[in-house]
């Protein structure tokens, strides 16, 4: 028997899934709310330093001279790879210019990494290093996005990436491999125009690679988008995606390096009904310095790849201060590439900060899915209402929610596509949350939190549905909704 799929009907090109998220922030899924205030959570507080996971190498390494993460983390049979980049003080620097190599590194946590031997590229002497065979572990690289496609008929090509090289004037190059680790280069390379990318997602049976094309759309750092049905014949013409400057006063800023822009696109988290996407806010001095800029990241979210926005406009997701080994007298820059996960209780996601050599890799963390959440602050019914969600079997509902008790509840009701209440699943028999007597941890914490309604804690299927939320209880503001999830 198929398994039961789950589609988000939130107006944009939908898909099956095994899973749909509604998170508050998501206003096309969560269209209609009353009497909610959204909260966004910042990857950083007041006096706290995010740790270095991944640093440079000891001296002699072929990243003993910096380690810049503009590549991936995926998760691969259990644990978690990442793709970032390296150069060495054993470096010419006229000759590498201000390219790196590809590196990699492993772990089970995301906390505690290893930079195995892989034994494919000679350096200083010996091929006891962690260097990935992309054109022979040349330092010939400025961006790396990698994607990871296990059903693949073809297992040379399960791994796929987007490089930014000087060999080719930095247009945009794609290669495959069945491992990660040794790579084949397309023979039509380099297949699209100059990008400094970060983003690389399939979506709808189509690649999408963004990053920063303001050669595209006149002056300054824009998020452009580039898609391809075959990772071969790429669009030459680009997607507007999403900008900072065409805002007043912004607009009336001139020069390449002054004003709010977009700095390298996005970095994208497919969470099947919504994707997450990190990219960085440069903020430019008036000045025109380059030297002058700041940079924090921040958060925006996409239903078809390619037009992303931002939940709460300027809100800081990870704010540059306080960053371990900031340059003195220049503002605090931090930088993303792709990769933000789920492991365990925790989403983490890695990020890098610029400073004197050697910039390394640090983590971000919030609780699971804890990015930000509904709260109550003015009405005697505070609830929301999602979009219609399909069915097409049977499926459950969860909530991640924390302040519950007996004077603080989430009321979660059904209804049909037309807004009326479906009966066994609404009114006296709707799901009630309070203290829901946790059954294994994640439950404890609240982070998946069974819905059961009188009628069963089955949704019926196939059909359409939409979720009702509701805050109750006199203790009613002490309740928090992070995300809603529908599977199977």
């Amino acid at each position: 028997m198929a398994k039961p799929m789950i589609r988000v009907n939130n107006g944009t090109p939908s898909r099956w899934v095994s899973e749909a998220v509604l998170f508050p922030f998501d206003n096309r899924s969560i269209p209609f709310i009353a009497g909610l205030r959204l909260h966004l959570v910042s990857g950083k507080s007041p006096g706290k330093k995010n740790p270095i996971v991944v640093a440079a190498g000891e001296a002699g390494a072929p990243d003993d001279e910096s380690v810049r993460f503009y590549g991936t983390v995926i998760p691969v049979d259990g644990e978690l790879r990442m793709w970032y980049m390296g150069r060495s003080t054993l470096d010419d620097p006229e000759e590498v210019g201000g390219q790196l190599r590809v590196c990699y590194a492993t772990s089970t946590d995301g906390i505690r990494w290893e930079k195995p031997h892989l034994g494919r590229v000679e350096f200083n002497g010996n091929r006891n290093n962690n260097i990935v065979d992309l054109r022979g572990g040349r330092c010939e690289f400025a961006a790396i996005p990698v994607l990871y496609e296990p059903d693949d008929p073809d297992p040379n090509r399960r791994f796929k990436i987007v490089f930014e090289s000087g060999i080719y004037g930095n247009r945009f190059a794609v290669a495959y491999s069945p491992d990660g680790i040794t790579w084949t280069e397309s023979p039509n390379n380099p297949v699209g125009p100059v990008l400094e990318q970060t983003g690389l997602i399939r979506f709808n049976g189509c690649y999408y690679v963004n990053g920063q094309g303001g050669s595209h759309f006149g002056s300054g750092r824009k998020m452009a988008t580039f898609a391809s049905y075959d990772f071969e014949h790429w669009t030459q013409a680009g997607c507007l995606s999403f900008r900072r400057d065409n805002i007043p006063p912004r607009t009336m800023v001139e020069g390449w390096n002054a004003g709010e822009q977009v700095h390298l696109g996005a970095g994208l988290w497919d969470r099947g009904s919504v994707i997450l996407g990190v990219y960085d806010m440069w903020h430019g001095d008036p000045s025109d310095d380059r030297s002058r800029i700041g940079m924090d990241i921040g958060l925006i979210i996409s239903h078809d790849a390619l037009h992303f926005y931002e939940p709460i406009p300027d809100f800081r997701f990870i704010p540059a201060y306080e960053e371990l080994e900031a340059v003195p007298g220049k503002n605090p820059t931090i930088s993303h590439g792709q990769g933000m996960f789920n492991i365990g209780a925790k989403t983490m996601l890695w990020y890098e900060a610029w400073a004197n050599p050697p910039v390394q890799v640090r983590l971000a963390t919030w609780e699971r899915d804890r990015l930000g959440y509904y709260e109550t602050f003015a009405s005697q019914d505070p609830h929301l209402i999602s979009c219609p969600i399909e069915l097409d079997g049977p499926g459950r509902a969860f909530a991640n929610v924390s302040g519950l008790g007996n004077n603080a509840e989430l009321h979660i009701e059904l209804l049909d596509e037309r807004f009326v209440p479906l009966p066994g699943f609404s009114g006296d028999d709707s799901a009630v949350l309070n203290e829901p007597g946790p059954k294994n941890e994640s439950e404890a914490q609240g982070l998946r939190v069974p819905v059961v309604w009188k009628g069963g804690e089955s949704i019926p299927g196939p059909g359409t549905f939409r979720v009702k939320s509701s805050f109750a209880g006199i203790r009613k503001e002490d309740v928090k909704l992070f995300a809603l999830y529908v599977s199977e």
